[in-house]
Protein backbone atom coordinates (compact mmCIF):
# COMPACT_ATOMS: atom_id res chain seq x y z
CA UNK A 1 0.00 0.00 0.00
CA UNK A 2 1.32 3.30 -0.84
CA UNK A 3 1.31 6.34 1.58
CA UNK A 4 -1.37 9.24 0.87
CA UNK A 5 -1.42 12.69 1.73
CA UNK A 6 -4.11 13.36 3.70
CA UNK A 7 -5.73 16.90 4.96
CA UNK A 8 -8.11 16.38 7.99
CA UNK A 9 -11.58 16.20 6.14
CA UNK A 10 -13.83 17.96 8.59
CA UNK A 11 -14.02 20.46 11.61
CA UNK A 12 -14.10 19.20 15.35
CA UNK A 13 -17.23 19.30 17.27
CA UNK A 14 -17.84 21.37 20.09
CA UNK A 15 -19.49 23.99 21.77
CA UNK A 16 -18.97 26.72 24.03
CA UNK A 17 -20.08 24.68 26.91
CA UNK A 18 -17.74 21.45 26.09
CA UNK A 19 -15.92 20.68 28.96
CA UNK A 20 -14.30 17.55 27.80
CA UNK A 21 -12.46 16.72 24.51
CA UNK A 22 -11.64 13.38 23.15
CA UNK A 23 -9.02 13.01 20.16
CA UNK A 24 -8.32 10.68 17.71
CA UNK A 25 -5.32 10.69 15.71
CA UNK A 26 -6.58 10.77 11.97
CA UNK A 27 -10.18 9.68 10.34
CA UNK A 28 -10.13 6.04 9.23
CA UNK A 29 -10.18 5.80 5.31
CA UNK A 30 -14.18 4.79 6.09
CA UNK A 31 -14.47 7.77 8.57
CA UNK A 32 -13.26 10.12 5.67
CA UNK A 33 -15.68 8.16 3.28
CA UNK A 34 -18.33 8.94 5.50
CA UNK A 35 -16.93 12.90 6.58
CA UNK A 36 -17.67 12.12 10.16
CA UNK A 37 -15.73 10.72 12.97
CA UNK A 38 -15.37 6.70 14.38
CA UNK A 39 -17.15 5.88 10.98
CA UNK A 40 -15.96 2.42 10.81
CA UNK A 41 -18.64 -0.16 11.20
CA UNK A 42 -16.67 -1.90 14.13
CA UNK A 43 -15.59 0.80 15.34
CA UNK A 44 -16.79 0.95 19.30
CA UNK A 45 -16.82 4.52 19.92
CA UNK A 46 -20.41 4.92 19.73
CA UNK A 47 -21.45 2.15 21.52
CA UNK A 48 -18.83 3.06 24.45
CA UNK A 49 -19.76 7.11 24.53
CA UNK A 50 -23.61 6.24 23.99
CA UNK A 51 -23.24 3.54 26.79
CA UNK A 52 -21.44 5.66 29.55
CA UNK A 53 -24.36 8.03 28.66
CA UNK A 54 -27.30 5.67 29.09
CA UNK A 55 -28.86 6.72 25.66
CA UNK A 56 -29.38 4.66 22.64
CA UNK A 57 -25.89 3.85 19.75
CA UNK A 58 -27.08 6.92 17.46
CA UNK A 59 -27.41 6.37 14.12
CA UNK A 60 -26.44 9.31 11.94
CA UNK A 61 -24.63 12.01 11.91
CA UNK A 62 -27.19 14.29 13.30
CA UNK A 63 -27.73 12.16 16.15
CA UNK A 64 -24.02 11.22 16.72
CA UNK A 65 -23.05 14.99 17.19
CA UNK A 66 -26.10 15.89 19.28
CA UNK A 67 -25.13 13.09 21.63
CA UNK A 68 -22.02 14.27 21.92
CA UNK A 69 -23.14 18.13 22.67
CA UNK A 70 -25.93 17.50 24.83
CA UNK A 71 -22.98 15.80 27.23
CA UNK A 72 -20.75 19.08 26.80
CA UNK A 73 -18.11 16.11 25.01
CA UNK A 74 -15.97 17.93 22.02
CA UNK A 75 -14.00 15.33 19.60
CA UNK A 76 -11.50 15.95 17.38
CA UNK A 77 -7.97 14.86 16.21
CA UNK A 78 -4.49 15.96 17.00
CA UNK A 79 -3.71 15.60 13.40
CA UNK A 80 -4.39 18.05 10.70
CA UNK A 81 -2.33 16.77 8.04
CA UNK A 82 0.04 13.58 7.47
CA UNK A 83 1.32 11.03 5.18
CA UNK A 84 -0.60 7.71 5.90
CA UNK A 85 -0.87 4.18 4.40
CA UNK A 86 -4.90 3.29 4.79
CA UNK A 87 -5.61 3.97 8.43
CA UNK A 88 -2.42 2.48 9.36
CA UNK A 89 -1.62 4.94 13.13
CA UNK A 90 1.86 3.42 12.69
CA UNK A 91 2.37 4.32 9.55
CA UNK A 92 2.17 8.13 10.14
CA UNK A 93 4.58 10.92 9.03
CA UNK A 94 4.94 14.16 8.08
CA UNK A 95 2.38 15.36 10.70
CA UNK A 96 1.07 18.42 10.95
CA UNK A 97 -1.09 18.90 14.25
CA UNK A 98 -4.57 20.88 14.30
CA UNK A 99 -5.06 23.86 16.23
CA UNK A 100 -6.48 22.51 19.46
CA UNK A 101 -5.52 25.58 21.55
CA UNK A 102 -8.58 27.07 19.61
CA UNK A 103 -11.21 25.12 20.41
CA UNK A 104 -10.26 25.01 24.29
CA UNK A 105 -10.10 29.14 24.79
CA UNK A 106 -13.53 28.91 22.98
CA UNK A 107 -15.04 26.25 25.43
CA UNK A 108 -14.97 24.96 28.79
CA UNK A 109 -12.59 22.34 28.14
CA UNK A 110 -10.69 20.92 31.54
CA UNK A 111 -9.95 17.36 30.41
CA UNK A 112 -8.52 15.91 27.60
CA UNK A 113 -8.83 12.09 26.75
CA UNK A 114 -6.88 10.46 24.15
CA UNK A 115 -8.49 7.57 22.05
CA UNK A 116 -5.73 4.74 21.91
CA UNK A 117 -1.77 5.46 22.41
CA UNK A 118 -1.05 6.77 18.94
CA UNK A 119 -3.62 10.23 19.61
CA UNK A 120 -1.44 10.22 22.97
CA UNK A 121 1.97 9.99 22.02
CA UNK A 122 1.29 12.83 19.18
CA UNK A 123 -0.75 14.70 21.71
CA UNK A 124 1.91 15.04 24.29
CA UNK A 125 4.68 15.57 21.30
CA UNK A 126 2.42 18.53 19.52
CA UNK A 127 -0.38 19.81 21.45
CA UNK A 128 0.22 19.39 25.18
CA UNK A 129 2.22 22.72 25.67
CA UNK A 130 0.15 24.50 23.72
CA UNK A 131 -2.91 23.53 24.94
CA UNK A 132 -1.48 23.48 28.96
CA UNK A 133 -3.96 20.16 29.94
CA UNK A 134 -2.14 17.01 30.62
CA UNK A 135 -4.45 14.22 28.71
CA UNK A 136 -5.23 10.90 30.01
CA UNK A 137 -4.94 8.01 27.26
CA UNK A 138 -7.46 5.56 27.10
CA UNK A 139 -7.38 1.89 24.95
CA UNK A 140 -8.59 2.59 21.75
CA UNK A 141 -12.00 1.95 20.35
CA UNK A 142 -10.47 0.51 16.78
CA UNK A 143 -11.34 -2.46 15.44
CA UNK A 144 -7.68 -3.40 15.52
CA UNK A 145 -7.41 -3.26 19.19
CA UNK A 146 -8.87 -6.72 19.78
CA UNK A 147 -7.66 -7.24 23.20
CA UNK A 148 -9.96 -4.84 24.50
CA UNK A 149 -13.50 -6.40 24.63
CA UNK A 150 -16.48 -3.81 24.54
CA UNK A 151 -17.16 -4.78 28.51
CA UNK A 152 -13.38 -4.13 29.48
CA UNK A 153 -13.63 -0.69 26.99
CA UNK A 154 -16.49 0.52 29.08
CA UNK A 155 -14.92 0.11 32.05
CA UNK A 156 -11.71 1.90 30.93
CA UNK A 157 -13.55 4.55 29.48
CA UNK A 158 -15.93 5.27 32.54
CA UNK A 159 -13.45 7.36 34.02
CA UNK A 160 -14.81 10.30 31.67
CA UNK A 161 -18.40 9.98 33.46
CA UNK A 162 -16.89 9.79 37.00
CA UNK A 163 -17.72 13.65 38.71
CA UNK A 164 -14.42 13.66 40.70
CA UNK A 165 -12.44 12.71 37.62
CA UNK A 166 -14.10 15.23 35.06
CA UNK A 167 -15.16 17.99 37.38
CA UNK A 168 -11.93 18.55 39.87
Amino acid sequence: MEYEHVIHPFDPIYSNTSEILILGSLPSVKSREQNFFYGHPQNRFWKVISGLMNEPVPMDVEEKRKLLLRHDIAIWDVIQSCDIKGSSDSSIKNVIPTDLASIVEHSKITKVFCNGKTSGKLYEKYQSKRVGIDAMILPSTSPANAAFSLERLMDAWRVITDIDTVYK
